[in-house]
């Protein structure tokens, strides 16, 4: 059974001796030019890092977190944000890095940020001061890689962050709607750093300030790099097609050590099978270490989609970091050669991390921080939430959180948590007493893990709560329960909102949790995102059915009701998702005219880099199985709704009650035939005719009167996180 991952004491994140430039102190705010460098006393910057937001020297900005944290092993480090690409010029103003530079597009992937699901230029970027768009290149570490290299030949380049990090592999891009190579390859960096990047960023450079060579970096966890093969001493796995007469070994079933205990239902437990060689059970834990399962190539899935979606499902099975091994994959005379994720940060390392000196506020640079022109809309959003974990384990296909931070929650002290709210409460320009979130990629996933460190490690499947909850899944939410209560009673603090996306068949399992966020933590408004009624479309998303969302709205308004509140429920949902048909649909149409419901915003379906959905969208088959051309019930196809017209379509399900979709709606029901819809009466979807409604008082629903007046007064400070 493989083991738990320790780390050595000496290989902590905090644990390596410090680098000699210690002696120049902490900086107010990482230099972004050499006049402040100079203020400093520098002559140099050990390390450069690029970044396409603007400088805010909060935690919630990767490149704040990655610039402090190399700033406590003692390096000096400058940044240079939002840089003019067009030349090599703005790349040279902090002179020429002693160690590396390091590039992320951002806190967004850069196509992501800059185009909508319809492919449009966006006009703005929250992150940019004045919210302009533009002030970023498409598939900006590409860009900036390659204006470093104009600028300082020679200079070791490492990328990372969310774009470098989804697009480690061959990756279906929708923009281009096409397989392109990983951005390694095109960025010619010479290691990739992906997931969160404390624990591989710290390495690479003690490393590198110890004299060590680029080129002998190769097999750092959470990194990827380019090879020509595999090294010797390594047992390489070919999993380059999908149905080659190999003899497998089924992988042991983490659950069956339990099964006396009751804690493992047959019926449910899935064994996975994998592609490699007929060795023993003992020998494959041994050499798991050494190991690389031999994916597909980027010619190959570029050129056969169902072969893109078992490439797709090799990765995702290579995400534990208890089990992971090595994958590698052949782009033309080279190798891509990606190494199993990162060891997770203790509690004692992400509050380290968080409890470094950051000054919490945009660059100086900037000017007025409340100005219009110079105002940050990212800042102004999170600069009073707290990040109170990390990581996903709901594995929902749309979502990239999973991909990026791994399944595996990492959360932070209590101690520091509170820390970081009297932070924010002393620090804060203009601070009103509310805090706009306790919360993280997913609101209600604080200390929740498996119950077995073993099972957990051994463990492959893609989410602990599809299609139900883990029976070895811990889910109490008591620290959690406990926490709101501390944050809500310190000194100078009035309210704590809740505003991350909420996990509600979480949440039911604890009606306490329900209670205590109903009675104190909610606006008027809690924003949650059942994506759809559909069993077909939900189980594509792995997202739990809506009786879950029925159980919770029921709890949400006994509490609020007992709290002497006036609550509602803002449901979020996804149009044109793959697997989900126009019957689909309507029928998510019809319910939400059943309950009254009237989005004023709908967000189509959009394929982001090395999600399963996206693999789902490119190749029309289910990845969540194993793939096969052969065997009938492994070769499940996937509807997609994938032209203009019934993307269009679906979006306009969505907002049934807008007269400017009655149109392409009533035409789509003479062509379903159900014309029984198109009317006047209350069991109708639409009306007959655009005058007949316009001559009807057309009320609107408490929900969206009131939900309209909060947006325009700015009430609603954070966008959901959709889980």
């Amino acid at each position: 059974m493989m083991q738990t991952l320790n780390i050595p004491a000496d290989k902590k994140i905090f644990s390596y001796p410090k680098y000699w430039a210690e002696c120049f102190g902490i900086a107010p705010q990482l230099p972004m030019n050499r006049t402040e460098m100079m203020a400093l006393g520098w002559d140099s910057c050990d390390i450069i890092l690029v970044t396409g937001d603007a400088y805010v020297d909060l935690p919630s900005f990767g490149m704040a977190v990655i610039g402090r944290v190399l700033e406590a092993q003692g390096f000096r480090v400058g940044i240079i944000a939002q840089p003019d690409w067009k030349s090599a010029d703005a790349f040279r103003t902090l002179g020429k890095p002693n160690l590396f530079f390091g590039i992320t597009a951002g806190n967004m992937d850069s196509m992501v940020n800059r185009y909508t699901s319809e492919r449009r230029i966006r006009s703005d970027d929250a992150y940019t001061p004045g919210d302009i768009g533009g002030k970023r290149p498409d598939r900006a570490v590409t860009v900036y890689a390659q204006r470093c290299r104009e600028a300082f030949k020679g200079v070791p380049i490492i990328i990372g962050g969310i774009e470098a990090s989804l697009r480690r592999i061959a990756h279906y891009d929708y923009w281009s709607d096409k397989v392109r190579r990983s951005v390694l390859m095109d960025s010619k960096a010479n290691i990739l750093v992906y997931g969160n990047g404390e624990r591989q960023i710290i390495e690479i450079a003690q490393r590198l300030a110890n004299g060590e060579p680029i080129k002998a970096m190769s097999h750092i966890r959470g990194t990827a790099v380019m090879c020509s093969g595999v090294p010797d001493g390594w047992l390489e796995k070919d999993a380059t097609d999908i149905d080659t007469e190999i003899v497998v070994i089924e992988h042991p079933n983490p659950y069956a050590m339990h099964a006396q205990e009751g804690t493992c239902d047959e019926k449910k437990s899935h064994r996975e099978r994998e592609y490699i060689a007929p060795i023993s059970i003992l020998d494959i834990s041994q050499q798991r270490d050494h190991t690389v399962i031999r994916m597909p190539s980027y010619e190959t899935v570029s050129e056969d989609a169902v072969l893109y979606a078992h490439a797709s499902r090799l990765l995702h099975l290579e995400t534990n970091p208890g089990n992971a091994r090595a994958l590698i994959q052949r782009h033309g005379e080279r190798d891509v050669w990606i190494n199993p994720p990162p060891v997770p940060l203790s509690t004692a390392e992400l509050d380290a991390v968080f409890d470094l000196p950051y000054s919490r506020l945009p660059h100086m640079a900037y000017g007025d921080i409340h100005a219009k022109e110079t105002r940050i809309p990212a800042y102004e959003m999170i600069k009073t939430s707290v990040n109170i974990m990390r990581g996903c384990f709901g594995g929902c296909t749309f979502c990239s959180i999973t991909e990026h931070e791994g399944r595996i929650i990492q959360s932070r002290s209590e101690e520091s948590i509170l820390r970081e709210v009297e932070e924010i409460r002393d620090k804060t320009p203009k601070f009103t007493g509310n805090i706009s979130d306790l919360g993280g990629p997913t609101a209600n996933m604080y200390r929740l893990k498996c119950k077995s460190e073993k099972i957990e490690a051994a463990c492959r499947k893609p989410s602990c709560v599809f299609p139900d909850i883990c029976p070895n899944l811990n889910t109490d939410h008591n620290p959690l329960i406990k926490l709101y209560r501390k944050a809500r009673s310190l000194k100078g603090i009035k309210r704590v909102f809740i505003a991350s996306g909420l996990r509600y068949d979480l949440a039911v399992q604890s009606p306490a949790y329900i209670k205590e966020l109903v009675t104190h933590h909610v606006g008027g408004y809690l924003k949650i995102a059942p994506e759809h009624t559909e069993a077909k479309p939900l189980s594509k998303m792995m997202k739990p059915g809506i009786g879950s969302y029925d159980n919770f709205k029921k709890l949400f308004e006994k509490y609020s009701q007992e709290a002497g509140k006036k609550q509602y429920l803002i449901p979020y949902f996804i149009a044109a998702h793959p697997g989900t048909s126009d019957e689909d649909m309507l029928k998510l149409a019809l319910w939400l005219k059943k309950n009254n419901y009237k989005a004023d915003q709908v967000q189509a379906f959009l394929p982001s880099p090395m999600s399963t959905a996206s693999a789902m969208y490119r190749s029309g088959r289910n990845p969540l199985k194993k793939i096969s051309r052969k065997q009938e019930k492994y070769a499940e196809k996937v509807f997609i709704p994938r032209r203009k017209k019934q993307r269009d379509l679906h979006k306009a399900f969505l907002r049934y009650h807008d007269p400017k979709n009655w149109g392409i709606l009533r035409e789509a029901l003479k062509d379903m035939g159900r014309t029984d819809l198109i009317g006047n009466g209350d069991h109708q979807l639409i009306p007959d005719t655009h005058v007949q409604q316009q001559k009807k008082n057309h009320p609107r629903s408490s929900f969206r009167t009131q939900h309209s007046r909060n947006n325009k007064a700015g009430k609603h400070h954070k966008p959901i996180r959709r889980k």
